[in-house]
């Protein structure tokens, strides 16, 4: 039964859904009652029928559906879904490879339809926030925005000159990272903790081979005096690693350690090269690491992510590029860990995984005290899928079924900060036709020039 109510207490009150809390006071809760108000929540327990329901604007009754909170998607680039079905299968950065379309490629108009692309499907498949980084941050924030999700985004911090980088010529011209530093600065400005709070913004420096050492001292600079947090690709190739060998005579790691960007305020993606000196020195620093399991896996390789967590890392999950199904990041995430244990044990089992798309997420973002769990107090970000579905029945352990069995397109509701965006599984806030259309469009242009420049 769903109501409505003008003349009530509270926002939304939801009851019969089981809900999976990653909250460790609170567990799981097969029958329970929400109450949702002014985008927090103030209540969770147990449902009891006996009991009147507490008065709302909007009352659900989500009886046969799972409720998780909003998955955090620690790295991504929505705009490379215009390369999406074809990189998957040309290996390590087909980004910098001639006849792809490149990000210096892509005009402010197609940045925009791509972006919100990536956005949209993120949020279908229950990611409430995003931490996004490209081209024309400036544009798309707003737009994924306006979408009703979280989103954090920066431009690509650099100083190499991406559009001769797919020819081979890597030159760093500290004009370049000046002018994405401030670029940065500008959007952190405009944007950071608008749109309700929904907005932020973080300084994507983009790897140790794209950026000076000069720069990422700089980098470093502004995070301290402005209190912003940064993220970054670290040991994502051999060939980065080859390359600051020769450039500084160290590893990835050692570089931004010996800079000071090593910490609890930065989240590095990937982390697949890492020696065991590196995996010390992350795990002491109390650094995050955004693991992408699939898109890793798709290329052949496996993040050390047992030794990594071992060592002290905070582990959080992201998709990357290409697609946007943190279930799919989940059961990849399990399977990689048991991979390199070889064995089921009792280090990777689905609440590590869910806890990781969660709370791993949210501590990498500093926001662990208002997002994360379904906890009382903090902002209501859920998911809610339904699990009346054949590959979900019969339900003797929900969180198995959603790790193991469960896809982003069994969610049939998001609520973002209390309000309901996403509904039987489709957008709420923007017509989604037209969102695919545009994005189609933009693709097939860029792919047209790019082929034409070969």
């Amino acid at each position: 039964m769903n109501t409505t109510n003008t003349d009530a207490s509270f926002d939304l009150v939801i009851y019969g859904a089981r809900v999976l809390t990653v909250d460790p006071l609170l567990g799981e809760i097969p029958n329970a009652l929400l109450i949702i108000d002014k985008g927090r929540i103030l209540n969770v327990s147990h449902y009891d029928s006996q009991i009147p329901l507490p008065k709302a604007k909007q009352t659900l009754d989500l009886s046969g559906r799972v409720i998780t909170p909003g998955f955090i998607n620690v790295h991504t680039h929505t705009i490379l879904t215009m390369v999406r079905g074809v990189a998957e299968d040309m290996g390590f950065a087909p980004a910098y490879t001639p006849g792809v379309p490149h990000g210096h490629d892509v005009s402010e108009e197609e940045a925009v339809a791509l972006a919100r692309l990536g956005a949209a499907e993120a949020l279908l498949f229950g990611s409430t926030l995003i931490n996004d980084s490209f081209v024309h941050a400036d544009l798309t924030l707003p737009a994924m925005g306006e979408l009703g999700m979280r989103v954090i985004t920066c431009g690509r911090i650099h100083d190499v000159d991406f559009t001769r980088v797919h020819q081979g010529i890597w030159q760093h011209d500290i004009a370049i990272g000046e002018r994405r530093l401030e670029e940065a600065l500008a959007l952190h400005d405009r944007w950071h903790g608008k749109m309700d709070g929904r907005l932020g913004t973080e300084l994507a420096a983009h790897a140790p081979d794209t950026c000076s050492r000069a720069l990422l001292e700089q980098v470093v600079n502004v995070r301290d005096r402005h209190g912003i947090r940064v993220n970054g690709h670290l040991s994502q190739s051999v060939k980065e690693n080859q390359r600051i060998a020769e450039r500084e005579g160290m590893t990835p790691t050692e570089l931004l350690d010996d800079v000071g960007l090593l910490g609890s305020q930065f989240t590095a993606a990937h982390c697949m090269y890492v020696t065991d000196s590196d995996i010390e020195k992350i795990g002491r620093s109390r650094t995050s690491v955004a693991h992408v399991p699939r898109g890793n896996a798709t290329g052949g390789r496996i993040a050390p992510t047992t030794q990594l967590r071992a060592a002290g890392a905070n582990l959080a999950l992201a998709t990357d590029n290409m697609h946007g199904d943190m279930v799919e990041v989940m059961r990849w995430a399990l399977i990689m860990g048991r991979v390199q244990e070889s064995a089921i044990t009792d280090n990777w089992q689905p609440h590590h995984v869910l806890e990781m798309a969660t709370m791993g997420g949210a501590r990498a973002l500093g926001l662990e005290d208002t997002l994360g769990s379904i906890s009382e107090g903090k902002l209501a970000d859920l998911v809610v899928f339904n699990f009346q579905r054949p590959h979900l029945v019969p339900l003797i352990d929900a969180l198995g079924n959603l790790v193991h069995t469960a896809q982003g397109r069994d969610v049939d509701m998001v609520i973002c900060q209390g309000e309901i965006v996403v509904k039987n599984g489709e957008l709420c806030l923007a017509d989604q036709d037209d969102l695919l259309d545009q994005a189609q469009r933009a693709a097939e242009n860029l792919w047209a020039r790019a082929k034409a420049q070969i």
